[in-house]
């Protein structure tokens, strides 16, 4: 039988079995009870020459062996724990967890200290490291740096894993460095986007003028988007040489551009830009001293001009937003936070941030120095506007939400960082803390670790659930000192329900404290078990 009258075969019993033998009879067959039988019998021996009738094909060539992975191997305890967080998926644990750890919240950091450590990962643990890694973005660096090449070898024969060589630029081939311009030329020139960006920003960070110089042979031939996301790699490094190049893209086509290479210039303090904005804001804000006291007077921009434009201020004020307030906002957070010392008589940062400001400017004007004080990466500037965490305000006469403090406390030293939301816990307890704590340095600072313990054993005696404090108790899963641990045995023991306290809720703290233990506890033992290779 050909092949066209095989197939025509097939497709007329494929047919008769979706009429039905009642409607349409199979060749040969007969109508009646056996019908059907016969419709099976000759779909049985259509099967049979079909599948016969199939060539072999000619066998594939064999894959090239993965590159070879010269990292130490895993000690042996390490590895067996490395199985143990892999095996932890969500929904594996049938609900509520009770004391038990949640180990896949544990997992990033075994692989940072794996990393730092330059351990590889073992060859048998890939397949299950790759699955967490598709199943979680934040996963994917770290997971892939320890992984290393066979990562991107096993990616290819397996298109579940192809977000692998997505996130390798190159598809996993190494990227050339400043020292190999001819290979980098020809990748900026020929290469895919996300690889241009990756060879961009690798090379920005080895040699900041080698990669505006490449940037700059191509700008007027690249789209607006790509010139937006080209121009973001200058954050860093960014330095005073930039500056001609982005006084350029002032003049761009898009807008988007145009206001990233203002923010740009005006995180310079010393480029042409931010002294226009000095003198366009300073010129909107004075001290009074007609009064008893010393205050800020605001006359805010009346128009926005060309030039106001050209040097990022966007004219268009969003709605529920006045105009001169809106211009007011962007020159003020453009403008360098040094000249406001001379402009307001040599006072410092703490005495200027306390000065009265008339007609209800003062949330505008504050506003606008924190946002200048996180751009510009000013910590006696955001310092004063956070002020003492334990003032009433709950965080001094500049920052109004939880997201503006966090934001400023970025900007200090890890240490005081950590001392400033001890005082802000110890103050104002753990209701507007969630977003501070999540810029603290991790494991916390033994008086930031003890603010929370302590802060955590108030809310228990108030009597209150354990779930409103979740998203804390989360946290300190994970940034805690395991060293803690000790002062939360006695809190892990079910108290005596207190008269008005929510029934049950004395069990459900101990069984939170319990889990938060164990969980630190084997933080230790995995740090124990990742000692750094010899």
């Amino acid at each position: 039988m050909t092949g066209t009258s095989a197939a025509s075969a097939w497709e007329e019993l494929v047919t008769t079995a979706l009429l039905g033998t009642d409607r349409r009879m199979p060749v040969g067959a007969v109508h009646g009870r056996q019908a059907p039988v016969a419709l099976v019998d000759a779909a049985a021996v259509e099967t049979v020459r079909r599948r016969a009738g199939i060539r072999p094909v000619r066998a594939a060539a064999r894959p090239e062996p993965a590159a070879a992975d010269r990292r130490a191997a895993l000690p042996p305890a390490a590895t067996r724990r490395l199985t143990t967080l892999l095996a932890d998926r969500p929904g594996t644990g049938g609900g509520r967890r009770g004391t038990a750890p949640d180990l896949m919240e544990l997992l990033p950091q075994w692989l940072a200290l794996a990393n730092a450590y330059g351990y590889a990962a073992p060859p048998e643990a890939l397949p299950a490291l790759l699955d967490a890694a598709r199943g979680r973005t934040d996963l994917r660096p770290a997971a892939l740096a320890f992984a290393g090449p066979r990562a991107l070898w096993l990616a290819r024969l397996n298109s579940d894993w192809r977000f692998a060589l997505r996130a390798a630029p190159g598809g996993g081939s190494a990227l050339p460095g400043a020292d190999e311009p001819d290979r980098v030329r020809r990748l900026w020139q020929e290469g895919l986007f996300a690889e241009r960006v990756a060879l961009l920003t690798g090379i920005r960070a080895q040699e900041a003028a080698a990669a505006r110089e490449l940037l700059m042979s191509t700008w007027a031939t690249e789209r607006a988007e790509d010139r937006l996301m080209f121009l973001d790699t200058l954050r860093t490094g960014l330095e005073s040489a930039d500056e001609p190049f982005l006084e350029g893209a002032l003049a761009d086509r898009s807008r988007n551009v145009r206001a990233t290479a203002a923010e740009l210039l005006s995180a310079l303090p010393d480029s042409a830009l931010a002294g226009r904005m000095a003198v366009r804001a300073t010129a909107c804000v004075a001290v009074d001293h007609t009064g008893d006291t010393p205050t800020l007077v605001v006359e805010a921009p009346h128009a926005c001009d060309a030039g106001m434009e050209r040097d990022g201020v966007v004219a268009k004020a969003p709605a529920g937003r006045g105009e001169r307030s809106w211009w007011l906002g962007q020159l003020v957070e453009a403008t360098p936070l040094g000249a406001w010392s001379g402009r307001f008589g040599g006072r410092t940062p703490e005495e200027i941030v306390t000065l009265p400001v008339a007609d209800d400017w003062q949330g505008e004007l504050h506003a606008a120095w924190c946002r200048a004080a996180v751009r510009q990466r000013d910590p006696g500037w955001s310092r004063a506007l956070l002020g003492a965490p334990s003032t009433p305000e709950a965080g001094g006469p500049g920052a109004v939400s939880s997201a503006e403090r966090a934001k400023l406390l970025a900007t200090l030293e890890a240490d005081e960082r950590a001392a400033w939301v001890a005082g802000f816990i110890g103050t104002h307890g753990l209701s507007e803390a969630f977003q501070l704590l999540g810029v603290c340095a991790v494991p916390w600072a033994p008086p930031l670790g003890r603010a929370v313990v302590d802060a955590l054993d108030i809310a228990r005696d108030a009597g209150s659930y354990p779930w409103s404090f979740s998203g804390v108790m989360g946290l300190a899963e994970r940034c805690l000192d395991p060293a803690e641990a000790v002062r939360l045995d006695p809190l892990a023991a079910t108290p005596e329900e207190t008269e008005g306290a929510s029934p049950g809720a004395g069990g459900y703290w101990a069984e939170a404290f319990q889990r938060l233990t164990t969980t630190l506890r084997l933080r230790a033992a995995m740090r124990a078990e990742l000692t750094p290779p010899p």
